[in-house]
């Protein structure tokens, strides 16, 4: 029964992607001119189906500081960090779920090692350790959440410490993207001089031991 599910639920996602790409969704969310005229003439269901595609593209690895950028520059600085975020936690979210019901076992195996470090380094404090993490300027976000789902971490932490990890960068990109549809330099110069503070204090963090150690289960393979 549960090899039928799991089947039934890779058909779904292998479905989901395939309506996503044939409908040009995952183009829409990272072009920000056509992102701009589509919710001005599609309005609040619009919105909907922009905060969904932006979870599907950020969740299947697409990068959210692009998604922040072209939000910001259709919606403003304030909806454009909004939608975005939640959109990129939306994608964490499934890529959480589908890590732990689907492919726990072939991720088990594959990225065991990571999975035994991730579960000692997030036995405790999972919140502010995901958020640690999250802020770093190293790492893969499609392959924390996978490594996440299949480990033994529980869902509502890494969502909370995920989606405030999120926020710094989305607000530095949302802000680029409005300033650049305004032609408003003052956002501009904001974005900036955030990006910079938001790298140095990333860059501190990496630097100190134990944030170094947090950093290497989640690191891209080379």
């Amino acid at each position: 029964m549960l090899l039928v599910v799991r089947s039934l639920g890779f058909a779904l996602l292998a479905l989901t992607g395939y309506v996503a790409v044939n409908h040009g969704w995952l183009e829409l969310v990272s072009d920000q001119v056509q992102l701009a005229s589509y919710l001005n003439h599609e309005g609040v269901s619009g919105l909907i189906m922009v905060c969904l595609a932006g979870g599907l593209f950020t969740g299947i690895g697409g990068p959210r500081q692009l998604l922040a950028f072209a939000l910001g520059f259709a919606l403003g600085e304030v909806q454009g960090v909004v939608i975005s975020t939640l959109a990129a936690a939306i994608g964490a979210t499934g890529c959480f779920w589908v890590a732990r019901w689907l492919f726990k076992d072939v991720l088990s195996t594959r990225f065991g090692h990571r999975m035994h470090s991730f579960n000692e380094l997030f036995r405790e404090q999972s919140l502010l350790k995901v958020l640690m993490v999250r802020l770093l300027p190293v790492g893969s976000n499609l392959l924390t959440n996978l490594v996440a789902g299949c480990s033994s971490i529980r869902f509502l932490p890494f969502l909370a410490g995920s989606t405030l990890g999120y926020l710094p960068q989305m607000l530095v990109f949302a802000l680029a993207g409005a300033g650049v549809g305004q032609a408003n330099r003052y956002q501009l110069a904001v974005s900036v001089i955030l990006f910079i503070l938001a790298s140095a204090i990333g860059a501190y963090l990496y630097q100190t031991k134990r944030n170094q150690s947090l950093a290497q289960p989640v690191s891209d393979p080379s």
